[in-house]
């Protein structure tokens, strides 16, 4: 099978990348800047120049195609991220969708979105069959999901891989470092009040195993929830990080969260368990690499 990866060089595409490789499957990269396309062309993979606003280059990577996985997205979050500039990334994400949908109207060939699990239903344990509970107002995100809708409403076999908050794994440059780099510059791990908030997670190479299988999906909007660990309570990451460190791990008050995590902390206290018992079972997927609290201790992250 040929297959059209956009994020071919992110920090998942490029283990879904490997992984079809890895599977006989041929892949067309699409490759934003000159740096990422020698960087495809030396590992082997066909190249097809563009971003992800130029519509008609998506267009025709779906056109050239046997399947399509959308694992592109700006998922940079800092302090100058603010609200227009995420909804203004959804949108952009949304419109992505819609024109890979159009081209592959018709036809049943599939096509792998990504979302998130965070966005579903916080303070209880998601499931596949949920759908988001917040507005675009609220989570911009959640544009991702009503395009994926609008387009497995016109026939389209597509189906969403919601990713975990923490896609963990070497190369990381998420929110583990960045949790990593605040208990550096304070002194303290810390997690806000006792800490039972719980976090899903997944290794960047079971994700990606998981977009492979994603693609014998039959059924239009059909949602896959990437999570090898469904629920560790944030105490235990805040626990994992202070001792690697050699810094105390403390809870801090509700208070005083602005002050340490700063624009962080809507992710420090994110409570967002998951299940994913539906994926594996339809799926056959079952992960294989470290769990997060193993990888803390052994993947390099304080090296």
């Amino acid at each position: 099978m040929r297959i059209f990866l956009t994020g071919a060089t992110g920090f998942v595409g490029s283990a879904v990348l490997r992984e079809l490789a890895d599977h006989g499957h041929r892949v067309l990269g699409l490759a934003r800047s000159e740096q990422s396309a020698a960087k495809l062309g030396k590992a082997g993979i066909d190249v097809l120049r563009g971003d992800l606003n130029d519509l008609e280059t998506l267009r025709r990577g779906a056109h050239e195609c046997d399947a399509v996985i959308h694992a592109g997205y700006n998922t940079a979050f800092s302090e100058n991220d603010d609200a227009a500039k995420q909804r203004q990334n959804a949108e952009k994400d949304g419109q992505a969708i819609r024109a890979i949908g159009e081209t592959l109207q018709g036809t049943s060939r599939p096509f792998i979105v990504t979302s998130g699990t965070a966005l579903v239903a916080p303070g209880r344990l998601a499931y596949e069959t949920d759908r988001p509970v917040f507005t675009p107002e609220q989570f911009p995100r959640v544009l991702t999901e009503q395009a994926a809708d609008m387009v497995a409403a016109q026939g389209v076999n597509i189906g969403v891989v919601r990713l975990s908050p923490t896609v963990h794994g070497k190369g990381d440059h998420g929110f583990i470092p960045l949790l990593i780099d605040i208990a550096r510059e304070k002194g303290v791990s810390a997690y806000i009040g006792n800490g039972e908030n719980c976090w899903s997670a997944v290794h960047r190479l079971d994700a990606a195993k998981l977009y492979r299988l994603a693609l014998a999906n039959r059924t239009p909007g059909a949602r896959l929830h990437a999570a090898a660990d469904s629920r560790i309570p944030f105490r235990e990451i805040a626990s994992a990080i202070g001792r690697s460190l050699g810094v105390p791990t403390v809870s801090i008050s509700p208070d005083e969260a602005s002050g340490h995590f700063g624009w962080f902390r809507h992710f420090a206290e994110l409570d967002a368990p998951v299940s994913s018992e539906q994926t594996r079972k339809q799926f056959g997927w079952n992960p294989s690499n470290p769990f997060l609290l193993d990888d803390l201790r052994e993947g390099g992250y304080f090296d």
